[in-house]
């Protein structure tokens, strides 16, 4: 799967049930205007509906923003789980998510851009439910890492807050330099950066 560009939104044609579009077309327009920019009239127009249409699904403009982030996120916990409650042992399944969480975030580059671009404007309510729903990802994800720690797989040197820390502040910068034209794959970047995290855990 493709990084989605802001040019040809996926899910934005005619025959998109009407939240997929909506959201589509707000992933372009927030993209390439930046969110404060874009109105929820230019939104409606571009997904060809009216403002009841999009005020039956989203409540707002602001549950359209926090809708973006959260379905890559509800993604990438579903992922995540399955991976962290397979019987592989905890090596592979650290580096599998690992790797994971790089490819996820690649190919929904856009809604990452945006999300780490206007979190700041969401409301005090919705923000405090996307850190919520972040911090349940990054706490499952350390355990891993503790559980490798522990069974002296992984080395204790570094505490598993600042081995998870490490690696999502890669992920999060990956919307500021990565492009799909460029010379690496998304799995490539992957595995690359799984490796880094691995090597930096080893005993």
């Amino acid at each position: 799967m493709a990084a989605r560009t802001t040019t040809e939104p996926e899910g934005a044609g005619p025959e998109t049930p009407v939240p997929q579009r909506l959201l589509a077309v707000a992933t372009r327009l927030f993209a390439e205007r930046g969110y404060d920019r874009t109105s929820v009239q230019e939104i409606v127009e571009a997904a060809g509906v009216t403002k009841g249409a999009l005020y039956h699904y989203f409540g707002s403009k602001d549950d359209l923003l926090h809708e973006v982030y959260a379905r890559m996120l509800r993604l990438q916990q579903q992922r995540l789980d399955a991976v962290a409650d397979s019987d592989a042992p905890v090596e592979e399944r650290l580096r599998a998510a690992a790797a994971d969480v790089v490819v996820t975030t690649i190919e929904n580059l856009d809604d990452a851009a945006i999300f780490f671009r206007s979190m700041h404007q969401l409301s005090p309510d919705k923000f405090k439910q996307v850190r919520a729903e972040r911090r349940r990802y990054h706490e499952r994800f350390r355990a891993l890492v503790e559980e490798g720690q522990r069974a002296g797989v992984f080395s204790e040197a570094t505490p598993a807050d600042l081995v998870v820390d490490y690696h999502f502040g890669s992920v999060h910068h990956l919307s500021t330099w990565y492009r799909a034209e460029g010379p690496l794959t998304p799995q490539q970047v992957a595995d690359h950066l799984a490796d880094l995290l691995l090597r930096a855990l080893r005993p």
